[in-house]
């Protein structure tokens, strides 16, 4: 009966259990901030990209929609585990003016460590005015 009484009373190796429950959890959201971390890098880096291949398609006279493209992949930086995708800008008209719609699409899939998570897929685009 004593010994029982020392048993509820003696709370040594506790915190090893709470550990070992907590533990998993807590690295499973570290690495998705880390894959969150990923995506921002690549966001940051759309944007350079589309503001590299804004700067050329202002020049006069026009590149091509493959000059741009080139320069758009070339300024893109921070892409990781996953892929972008670059499409023929598109040509429009507004007000007599002209412009042209860049766009970068990227994406990534993810993962939780033991299993898949989403993919997450992030587009930018700016649109830009071209001199005649």
């Amino acid at each position: 009966m004593k010994r029982l009484a020392v048993l509820k009373r003696d709370d040594r190796g506790a915190a090893i259990i709470e550990m070992a429950f907590a533990l998993p959890a807590l690295i499973v959201l570290l690495w998705m901030i880390v894959q969150l971390g990923l995506v921002f890098r690549a966001m940051s880096g759309i944007q350079h990209g589309l503001g590299e291949g804004a700067r050329m398609a202002t020049l006069f006279p026009k590149p091509t929609n493959t000059a741009i493209q080139d320069r758009i992949n070339a300024a893109v930086y921070g892409i990781g585990p996953g892929s972008f995708a670059i499409p023929t800008p598109a040509t429009g008209t507004a007000d007599g003016a002209t412009y042209l719609d860049l766009q970068v699409t990227y994406t990534q899939p993810t993962d939780l460590l033991i299993v898949p998570g989403p993919t997450i897929s992030v587009t930018r685009s700016k649109r830009v005015w071209i001199a005649s």
